[in-house]
């Protein structure tokens, strides 16, 4: 892998080890401090595309790939009050969130690339994070993908109460998946700042 990727490879394992390890502290009812960090992945897959090219942000998104099975590995291991920290669907959830999401990111960037600075790395990463948001908390909690692993309990996830608190009715799960939704787009917006910095001073041009 060159060396001029290593910066990114970096960012990306970081990010995903750290939000791995943040995820597990609560943020309020409805988030955790991982939701702060996992965004991150999104803007280091945007500026590896726009400095060095698909190819190149697909080998930055495979490091992140591997460093997520080896945080779920480890976690898996880890005995928590109700458990291991990690379930198998929570890892399932997580593995096919990041890949599905970052490479439909790398996708919608290089579609919109030629356009307004600020286009491909906004949409790309609004569908992309709101698959993200989408594919793992289905996986992970709702109640009808409880046959991929029967013993584990998420029954907690099914409460029925109301959408961060004053929605209509859906389970608990939903309200979380939401929270991290706006999260994500929110900080989507957030990261065109750095994104615009960075690349103009990388490539000694505007963006």
């Amino acid at each position: 892998m060159s060396k001029s990727l290593l910066p990114g490879v970096l960012a990306m394992a970081a990010t995903v080890v750290a939000s791995n390890i943040l995820v597990q502290y609560l943020l309020g009812p409805w988030l955790t401090w991982g939701a702060l960090t996992y965004p991150v992945a999104f803007l280091v897959t945007d500026l590896t595309n726009r400095l060095h090219g698909a190819a190149a942000a697909r080998r930055v998104v495979l490091v992140g790939f591997v460093a997520g099975i080896l945080c779920s590995l480890i976690g898996s291991q880890i005995m928590g009050e109700f458990g291991p920290l990690v379930t198998l669907r929570i890892a399932i959830g997580s593995g096919a969130a990041f890949l599905a999401a970052q490479l439909t990111d790398i996708a919608i960037f290089n579609r919109l690339r030629a356009g307004s600075w600020w286009r491909a790395p906004l949409v790309s990463t609004l569908f992309s994070s709101s698959l993200d948001t989408a594919i793992f908390f289905t996986t992970a909690f709702s109640a009808n993908l409880t046959f991929i692993e029967p013993a584990n309990d998420v029954s907690w996830a099914g409460e029925v109460l109301p959408i961060l608190g004053f929605g209509p009715q859906a389970p608990l799960w939903v309200s979380l998946a939401v929270a991290d939704w706006m999260v994500k787009l929110a900080l989507a917006a957030v990261a065109l700042v750095p994104f615009r910095i960075i690349v103009g001073k990388l490539t000694l041009r505007p963006v």
